[in-house]
């Protein structure tokens, strides 16, 4: 199923795996478990097993039918990497990703240390971005390992930021989501957190993207940072390799 999105920084979502367990502390309100569960409830095939991890091969192929360039978030259900998803489907994930360069694929994962380690199973394609979350300082060697992957285009996803990071590093990183967690059970953001890297950002041309301050009542709250809004993103174009820092927009 290829859905639009209403996630700020992608157009459309890919779910060829669906189902995760969680790892650290960002995933205590995890808004993909709530969904699959609704998802369930409401007779969706593919989520019967609800938040169980799950392949779809007959989701594998959905890309190809697509005429229209897009941005895809790659298993915003789910996480590509989990350690119950064979090697060879991550490896016919690629391959679609690959031989659909007119679509530009954000896979996020929680787990870039098997990203790194099956990096010689797949082809980076310049369409193919990899990011990994990052909540907290405790979780900031997921920035290292990331910078280890092979992908022309390396992003991070602060989001839940549930504390300040005066450790975060930007060498080789090309992109910076921040965001607040939303939904029952919310923990707040301080606005200081934000600015702390959004000044980093700024210093070290990396586009900055700030998603949301977040909440039980995300809307109410909104996204704006300053008096303005932060949409940067890295500047892409299909069948081209990086040559220094990509342009925000």
């Amino acid at each position: 199923m290829a859905d639009k999105s209403l996630i700020e920084w992608t157009e459309r979502t890919w779910n060829p795996v669906t189902g995760c367990t969680k790892v650290s502390e960002g995933c205590r309100h995890c808004y993909a478990e709530r969904m699959s569960h609704r998802l369930q409830l409401m007779g969706v095939r593919k989520y019967r097993r609800a938040f169980n991890v799950s392949t779809h091969e007959e989701t594998l192929l959905e890309p190809l039918k697509w005429r229209k360039p897009r941005l895809v978030f790659v298993n915003s259900m789910s996480d590509l990497y989990h350690d119950t998803v064979p090697d060879y489907f991550i490896a016919s994930v690629f391959d679609v990703m690959n031989r659909t360069p007119q679509h530009t694929y954000q896979v996020l994962t929680k787990r870039p240390e098997r990203a790194v380690r099956l990096d010689p199973l797949v082809r980076w394609s310049a369409n193919v971005w990899l990011g990994t979350s990052v909540e907290s300082e405790r979780w900031l060697s997921r920035v290292d390992t990331l910078r280890k992957s092979s992908a022309v285009v390396k992003f991070l996803s602060i989001e839940p930021l549930l504390g300040p990071l005066p450790s975060l590093g930007l060498e080789g990183i090309d992109w910076v989501i921040v965001g607040g967690e939303s939904g029952p059970g919310a923990r707040p953001m301080r606005p200081d957190w934000v600015r702390e890297i959004r000044s980093k950002c700024v210093q070290n041309s990396v586009p900055f993207f700030f998603k949301q301050w977040g909440g039980v009542q995300k809307k109410r709250t909104g996204r704006v940072l300053d008096g303005r809004t932060w949409d940067q993103m890295p500047s892409y174009a299909p069948n081209t390799t990086k040559t220094g820092r990509w342009a925000s927009h």
